[in-house]
């Protein structure tokens, strides 16, 4: 331990050992209560530099710290860059050998080492954690803090135990040097530091709760990443594939994650993926050895693109990841925030895409019901139990539940209380209030489902609704100027279009009917523009999006209840841009969730009220009878129509060579149509040859060299 008359500063350990000239933004401030022995909470976003939060004070306060990390990945990640450092440090996890574990053990009864990191599962091993009280530590640092919380999205209940074993953990009062004393510094031995990326109030208030802090302080910092373009659209499942293909097959948008909803289709995409990118798949069901191997591949740059399911955390740290995807919806927005956390950490400009579609209610909707098993089943498990142990095997085996059936239900009793499992699978019966804390985590569930489904409908800006959901009030009014909803002219995948002369004249309706008024509700407002039955729900609430963008209106996300049973609903207000529209004021709106013709062969077709026999609705103000094009061509010089004449040709040369090659028809290598079109478009890289209606993933993969060497050689 340091001479606590001459303690070490802080930024001359952050230079010297980690070799930087300064502190991140809130870094600082987070060592110096740690160092001074301040039990603390960290809630800083993915990339911001949690670790050193807690490996410097560690240093500082000298002794050996304790991490506890419930990600393996994570944890060796970690110790390789301390160790690179020249710092003393081991772990203990069940991929480890035995006589390697056994080792670590030594080393830190020893006092040999400045880092132990564990997994929690090793808390519950008979003598581990008296084992680890035989020493002081300098700290106890509790990394994905929030897996602590019922209420967190990635809840685990051997850390929901971590509280019962801190008292012992933490030891003697540590006279650990003070640089600055404060009356609120109290002495309760080793400091407990939890850190998280994602923690929505709630789960903040019940880790504090469950680790049971002494007068902890609170770092709630950064939660706004000004470096991602977040994108969310709407794409049917079966042409994923292929717009995650059209994405990464630019050099510029990888390094990459994608999420995918499940281990096989993760499997899948990657196969696919791997057929012209360096891509793995990355799960929880592969073993430890492949796991470890993709890690390293993409670490070390080999693979460019890792394939993981959205339910496993990968502990993945690396700096230039260009691109996160979610393939399907994940299941909360703290999962979701912190997953496309991992990109742009270096701070250059990211893009994160999130794709759904109805199909993904339906799968969150299986997952839920699978989790969270009817009360039943719980009940029978729990009349089963006595207080004498009994082996886990032996319950199952004469459970009529299925075996997953049985497993989940043991394991929602245990987290709630109605089951105590040991350490070496015996189980005995718990208390009874088991059933209410059940029912409250299993609405809660869905309630975060639903948060997830309102983000995508949502058309304020993306950072700033997830700024919102975790509590930062004042941030989240601050639009990123990045995001779909910002910038949709810059969007990759989400196409718009520009309203039609009929939508024109329904925004000014709006307008004038919301004159008079504060606020009124959507569904409202569409019947009394006697709208309902000539435009369609998904259609008016898609106008409003575009108004909204536009800054003509502004829709806030509100609910009532009736009947006992809570209603969500729209609000939509007039803005003193709004104000201003009146008949004939140009209106430049772009409507729109489609994606390139390529996916599904949709391109936003302009809406039009549907045939009926009803009147048209009656408009307050009339725009013009005629209609004008919504886009005109640009001329094109004779040069321009030369090359392009020129190009073609030369495409026409090639297929005609290849077709017999391959001996097929000319148009099986390219339609007459899609061939006009490339030499129109001249694309200059597979992204921009990519968008043309007619290139496909096939086509892409077979010619696409061919066709961009033609272009280019013609230029």
């Amino acid at each position: 331990m340091p001479d606590s008359s001459h303690p070490v500063q802080p930024s001359e350990l952050l230079r010297s050992i980690f070799g930087f000239a300064s502190f991140r933004a809130n870094q600082e401030q987070v060592c110096l209560a740690a160092i001074a022995g301040r039990d603390l909470l960290l809630v800083m976003p993915t990339g911001a530099g949690k670790s050193l939060c807690y490996q410097l004070p560690a240093i500082a306060r000298g002794g050996t710290a304790l991490v506890i990390s419930p990600l393996i990945s994570l944890m060796e990640d970690q110790v390789a860059k301390l160790a690179a450092l020249g710092l003393r440090v081991a772990r203990i996890h069940s991929g480890l050998e035995r006589a390697a574990a056994r080792q670590a053990c030594v080393e830190y009864l020893q006092g040999s080492l400045q880092f132990l990191f564990i997994a929690p599962e090793r808390l519950r091993v008979p003598g581990f954690p008296e084992m680890l009280a035989k020493r002081n530590l300098a700290l106890i640092a509790i990394d994905e803090a929030h897996c602590i919380s019922q209420w967190g999205h990635d809840f685990r209940p051997d850390y929901r135990m971590l509280g019962q074993y801190l008292p012992m953990l933490r030891g003697a009062p540590d006279p650990a040097p003070v640089l600055h004393p404060t009356d609120q510094s109290p002495s309760v031995g080793a400091p407990v530091l939890a850190m998280t990326a994602t923690a929505t109030p709630t789960v903040q208030a019940d880790i504090l709760a469950q680790l049971g802090m002494v007068k902890p302080a609170k770092f709630i910092h950064g939660f706004r990443r000004e470096n991602l373009a977040i994108e969310v659209v709407e794409v049917p499942q079966p042409d994923r594939a292929s717009a995650i293909f059209r994405l990464l097959i630019e050099p510029s948008h990888r390094p990459a994650i994608v999420y995918a909803p499940s281990r096989k289709q993760s499997e899948q995409l990657a196969a696919e993926l791997s057929r012209a990118i360096p891509a793995a798949a990355y799960h929880a069901g592969l073993d430890a050895d492949t796991r470890e191997r993709v890690q390293k591949a993409f670490q070390a740059g080999k693979l460019e693109v890792v394939v993981a399911t959205i339910a496993f955390g990968m502990g993945i740290d690396k700096a230039n990841i260009r691109t996160v995807i979610h393939a399907g919806l994940p299941a909360t927005l703290e999962g979701y925030y912190q997953e496309i956390g991992r990109a742009g950490r270096d701070g250059a400009l990211s893009r994160t895409f999130l794709m759904h579609s109805y199909a993904d209610q339906r799968t969150h909707d299986f997952f839920l019901n699978r989790d969270y098993p009817p009360v039943e089943c719980l009940s029978e498990v729990y009349e089963a139990l006595t207080g004498e142990p009994q082996k886990v095997e032996d319950l199952r085996a004469a459970s009529k539940l299925g075996e997953e059936e049985f497993d989940k239900a043991l394991e929602k009793l245990q987290i709630h209380g109605g089951a105590r499992v040991d350490f070496g699978g015996s189980v005995t019966r718990g208390g009874p209030g088991w059933k209410k804390t059940y029912a409250v985590q299993a609405r809660y569930r869905a309630e975060q489902f639903a948060k997830v489904l309102g983000f995508t409908t949502s058309s304020e800006c993306r950072m700033s609704a997830l700024v919102g959901h975790f509590g930062d009030v004042e941030d989240a009014c601050r639009p990123c100027g990045k995001c779909d909803v910002c910038d949709p002219a810059a969007a990759l995948l989400r196409r718009f279009r520009r309203a039609t002369a009929f939508e024109r004249e329904i925004v000014q309706s709006i307008v004038d009917e919301l004159r008079s008024v504060d606020y009124k509700a959507a569904g409202a407002l569409q019947r009394n523009l006697d709208l309902v039955g000539r435009l369609s729900r998904s259609d008016f609430d898609a106008l409003l999006d575009a108004m909204a963008r536009a800054a003509l209106i502004e829709i806030e996300a509100a609910e009532f209840e009736k009947n006992g049973e809570v209603i969500p609903f729209r609000k939509v207000r007039l803005t003193a841009r709004g104000l201003e529209v009146r008949p004939f004021t140009p209106l430049s709106l772009l409507i729109g969730d489609g994606v390139a013709d390529e996916f599904g062969g949709r391109t936003d077709p302009p809406m039009r009220a549907k045939k009926t026999k009803l009147a048209q609705p009656k408009l307050a103000h009339p725009g013009p009878k005629t209609r004008q094009p919504e886009t005109e061509p640009l001329p094109r010089t004779p040069e321009e129509l030369a090359l392009a004449q020129n190009i073609e040709a030369k495409l026409r040369e090639w297929r005609a060579v290849e077709a017999k090659r391959l001996g097929v028809p000319a148009y099986v290598v390219l339609h007459d149509r899609t061939l006009a079109a490339v030499a129109q478009a001249q694309p200059e890289n597979v992204q921009q040859l990519s968008q043309i209606p007619g290139i496909g993933l096939a086509k892409v993969e077979r010619f696409g060299a061919a066709i961009l060497a033609l272009c280019r050689a013609s230029d």
